[in-house]
């Protein structure tokens, strides 16, 4: 009677998802105990991590449901693009859309 646990990947990629999202939401916390330029409220952490949940899952589906190596590249790219547009769109409204408060 053996009692293994199982390896699962892609439970496993999942823990390192939301562990990557805890650490990369503690940096601007930890930055809040040391100095006035960081100035981040719940709503500010929430979107981030909503931006970074979404962004780490499309990843994860991405990863599980496409084979082909050039397009599962390809799709990558596109998701970490659009991260990084809505990102700078919400911090400081490059195309002047109503999310970054214009």
């Amino acid at each position: 009677m053996k009692n293994q646990a199982t390896f699962n990947p892609a439970k496993q990629r999942i823990i390192i998802i939301l562990s990557v999202i805890a650490f990369i939401l503690i940096l601007p916390f930890i930055a809040m105990q040391f100095t006035a330029e960081v100035k981040w409220d719940l709503t500010d952490f929430l979107a981030a991590g909503a931006l970074l949940l979404s962004t780490g899952l499309a990843i994860e589906l991405v990863f599980r449901t496409v084979n082909a190596g050039n397009l599962r590249t390809i799709l990558f790219i596109v998701i970490l693009l659009a991260l990084f547009l809505l990102w700078a769109e919400l911090a400081v409204g490059i195309f002047g859309s109503p999310i970054a408060g214009s």
